[in-house]
């Protein structure tokens, strides 16, 4: 997984969002029926914005996204885009379904926070040869960078590890125009 880092490799996934008529419970579920997910976009500058997304393009989104920090540029009706990441997505506990997506929009010159998935590679020493057990504590970083520098996940090596040692936040090698926070 090397060269996850850097513009080229940023790619940006797209979704068409609608504008939803009517809130409340009865209106999500006439949207879910009409396999449509009832979703806000979260502006910095402008007030929460009620959208519907297709079921089945978020579906097969979310599996090309495959856990990745990612930008989705957010395709309108009206013909207007926005770039927005993935805040919070809601899934009913039995049916597994999608409730609900919280979008939080960003601007391409704005520095944005985001929480990034946490990747360890190698094999540690304690775990090879001192039978230790590899304990990750935190599987989600909390970054803030400008969209362009957003990576995919963090790297972390965990080969020099030994049994009781740890590698924290202020030890990992620094990413341009990242900052953990």
């Amino acid at each position: 997984s090397r060269g996850h880092r850097g513009n080229e490799n940023m790619k940006k996934y797209q979704l068409t969002v609608t504008t939803r008529e009517g809130t409340g419970r009865s209106a999500s579920r006439r949207l879910r029926k009409a396999l449509k997910i009832p979703a806000i976009l979260y502006g910095k500058h402008t007030k929460p914005e009620t959208l519907a997304v297709n079921a089945p393009e978020f579906t097969k989104l979310l599996k090309e996204i495959a856990g990745r920090a990612a930008l989705i540029e957010l395709k309108r009706d009206t013909g207007a885009s926005a770039l927005s990441f993935l805040q919070e997505i809601q899934r009913d506990p039995i049916t597994d379904r999608y409730l609900h997506v919280d979008l939080q929009e960003v601007k391409e010159n704005e520095k944005m926070v985001i929480n990034v998935t946490v990747h360890t590679t190698g094999e540690s020493t304690g775990v090879k040869n001192e039978g230790g057990i590899l304990e990750v504590a935190s599987h989600r970083l909390r970054i803030r960078c400008l969209p362009k520098d957003l990576p995919a996940y963090i790297e972390v090596d965990v080969t020099n590890l030994k049994v009781g040692e740890s590698i924290h936040v202020g030890e990992l090698k620094a990413l341009p125009g990242v900052e953990f926070l």
